[in-house]
């Protein structure tokens, strides 16, 4: 098992780095005379792919062959036993290093030393390429030549100059989908998370429409120059559609406007909506620039179908929804049936739709239970912030008899494993409802002591919130199950609570309480599963390639038999248009008929699985789970203090704001990893201690739920 991991890793990264070396190459007269000739005799002269077969097997190809090595190397990937942690020492001390926090302030966030090394290099390979192309392109552009084609020569160069700045663009296209196809093998494979790389999906999508902004704007200033103007409105079936691409910018435009953070948490509904235009940005630039060039930045977002379309199928099933505890804070922890084969690690997140809310809007939230400690159930907490969240609130608060809850989900989506177990002692500080994440941390520490009885790290536990209300958090570390009534007495946990707004505590009389909502299931309902099931990373990178393997024999024998006949590779007389249309349609075909079928062959075999069966049962709670016996539409009231074995390991601050220096220097340790989760200043500040030096035992562990 080892070894096919190491050997599934080791051709993963030559593959990759294959591709990074055609990138860099492809600017050079050595690419554009030599090896290019050479690429296209052996692939560009096939009958059965024609000219595109050329981009197809030296671009498309290796990135999918990454990621079904990907694939293979996370599923023989097993979690690391702490016990491995003292023949790791020196590598764990590198790889610290390298995530440290380098620049805590600014546009980019924070970022650890490792991002502003990439960052650098994928910046240098966009100015080497533009560069390049330049100093090669401009050396045959002679007044002489300009003249022949009727331009001058500052014409000639705007118009070269605008087609290279369209070439850089496309290779910041080619990794602008792939921090956000969620479930792709390609980001946990490097250790990263979707949630997490969220931020790459920014940077990359502020330089696409960038870029491009301007490659559009040079050829508006050549035309108009040129007193072509009626350029801008030419469809060229068998070349460049100039249409194609004002719309495909225009679409582009719109999505990067409401992106900023202004109009974004203003208006997240605009934002959100307006987003779904990346499939009318995708289509018309593929329109734009035709099939075979398009194959050079088109495998991120190939990876990024694929997974869309297993989220829809995901999407379809309606999710049984055990209860809702409401929370005097305007806050909700919302329990659903789980089958207990899907696992997953501390601060993953899942994405949810009430249809009753809202039918189109999916919201993410982070998971605060632990697979390992509620085998059968999962939960979320969704704090009452924005518009969506405030109606679920008041339709749950306001009501004691809701039978039935209907909901969506997609995921779970987290790390493929976390290695906190290696630190001596743990320090999470949060803000508000940040603390979610290290809810199901915590849980999964208390699973791990109980299951594994190997030794945990000492837990610090800070955390600030606005008023006393806001304390009633604490009580969702402990599950809402009898299985788990109170903290283990040989886990040492020590939580620092700050209320910042109060200056006293407020009275027992006026303590408000937590409210417990039971709910009935329908027949349709079903537990949390992974839509591709145990073995779900082999399973992806048999859709993958099973999907690019049906698309290249449907390609060859539409190519041989209908394109070739007629067009013979001419790329001359078969509309352009035309053959991009088709090789979309293929690919979709491809990609729904292989992610189906997978699901349901999935489906089939958990139906007829024991454990399932068992799980139908979960819908009504158990007496240890309800004090009282009035069916599902009963509800429970409790104090909203920390239970009693919180109560003993609680701090309680009134009116004052956390010292984060003086808490973060206190923890002792030979390694302490710290992890934060709140404000943007908070972030800032917790990051700016971790990467001062001053104290060599702390190290930041970087999580993301904002950005």
């Amino acid at each position: 098992m080892e070894m096919i991991k190491q050997v599934s890793k080791f051709f993963m990264m030559v593959v990759f780095l294959g591709t990074i070396m055609l990138w860099i190459m492809m600017p050079t007269l050595t690419y554009r005379n030599k090896w290019l000739p050479y690429m296209r005799l052996k692939f560009g002269a096939s009958t059965y792919f024609g000219s595109s077969g050329t981009t197809l097997f030296m671009y498309m190809l290796p990135m999918i062959v990454v990621a079904c090595l990907g694939c293979v190397y996370l599923h023989f990937k097993k979690r690391k036993s702490p016990h491995q942690n003292d023949r790791e020492t020196n590598e764990v001390v590198v790889w610290n290093a390298l995530r440290k926090p380098m620049l805590v302030k600014g546009p980019l966030g924070i970022v650890s030393v490792t991002e502003i090394m990439f960052l650098a290099m994928f910046v240098a390979l966009l100015l080497w390429s533009f560069i390049t192309y330049l100093r090669n392109n401009f050396a045959t552009i002679t007044p002489r030549s300009a003249a022949a084609h009727g331009e001058s020569l500052w014409q000639a160069k705007l118009e070269s100059a605008a087609l290279r700045i369209g070439l850089i663009g496309n290779i910041c296209l080619a990794f602008l989908f792939l921090p956000v196809a969620r479930g792709s093998s390609l980001l946990p494979a490097v250790g990263l998370t979707s949630e997490s790389s969220i931020k790459y999906h920014i940077w990359l999508g502020h330089m696409v429409l960038a870029i491009f902004t301007v490659h559009g704007l040079c050829y508006i200033i050549y035309w108009v120059s040129m007193h072509e103007s009626s350029q801008m409105l030419m469809w060229d079936t068998k070349h460049i559609s100039n249409l194609a691409g004002e719309i495909s910018l225009f679409a582009g435009l719109l999505m990067w406007a409401t992106t900023f953070p202004v109009i974004r948490r203003r208006f997240f509904e605009v934002f959100f909506y307006t987003h779904y235009l990346y499939i009318v940005f995708m289509l018309f630039f593929l329109l734009h620039v035709g099939i075979s060039f398009s194959f050079i930045a088109f495998p991120g977002f190939y990876i990024f179908m694929v997974d869309r379309f297993l989220r829809f199928l995901q999407s379809r099933d309606n999710i049984r929804v055990l209860s809702a505890r409401i929370l005097p804070s305007h806050t909700i922890e919302l329990t659903f049936s789980k089958n207990p084969s899907l696992v997953y690690s501390p601060t993953s997140i899942l994405f949810v739709n009430i249809p009753s809310i809202s039918k189109l809007q999916w919201h993410p939230f982070t998971i605060t239970s632990s697979s390992k400690l509620e085998p059968e159930k999962l939960s979320v907490v969704i704090k009452s912030e924005g518009k969506w969240s405030t109606k679920l609130y008041q339709s749950l608060s306001s009501s004691d008899q809701i039978d039935h809850l209907a909901v969506s989900v997609e995921g779970p989506y987290g790390p493929a494993s976390t290695d906190f177990l290696r630190h001596e002692a743990l320090v999470m500080v949060s803000g508000g409802s940040g603390i979610t994440p290290f809810i199901s941390v915590i849980r999964d520490m208390i699973a791990t002591r109980q299951n594994q009885k190997c030794k945990i790290p000492k837990i610090t536990l800070i955390c600030a919130f606005k008023n006393s209300s806001e304390i009633s958090m604490l009580d969702l570390l402990l599950p809402l199950s009898g299985l788990q009534t109170e903290l283990p007495s040989d886990i040492d946990i020590k939580i620092e609570a700050f209320i910042t707004r109060e200056k006293e505590p407020r009275s027992e009389a006026t303590s408000e309480k937590i409210k417990t909502l039971w709910f009935k299931s329908s027949l349709s309902d079903q537990p949390i599963s992974s839509i591709l099931g145990p073995n779900s990373w082999l399973c992806l990178g048999g859709i993958l390639s099973s999907s690019f393997l049906i698309f290249l024999i449907i390609i060859g024998i539409i190519t041989r038999y209908y394109i070739y006949p007629i067009d013979h590779n001419t790329n001359k007389i078969y509309s352009l248009t035309s053959k991009t249309i088709i090789y979309i349609l293929v690919i979709c075909v491809s990609i729904m008929a292989t992610s189906s079928a997978a699901m349901f062959w999935n489906k089939k075999k958990k139906y007829g699985n024991v454990d399932n069966k068992q799980v139908q049962n979960v819908d009504v709670p158990s007496p240890t789970s309800s004090p009282t016996s009035g069916g599902n539409n009963s509800f429970r009231e409790i104090e909203s203090s920390p239970q009693e074995s919180l109560v003993q390991c609680t701090n309680l601050h009134y009116g004052e704001r956390p010292n984060l220096t003086k808490l973060l220097f206190d923890v002792e340790g030979s390694s302490v990893g710290v992890l934060v989760c709140g404000p943007k200043k908070m972030r800032q500040k917790v990051a700016e201690i971790c990467s001062s030096g001053l104290a060599k035992n702390l190290h930041f562990e970087s999580i993301s739920f904002s950005w």
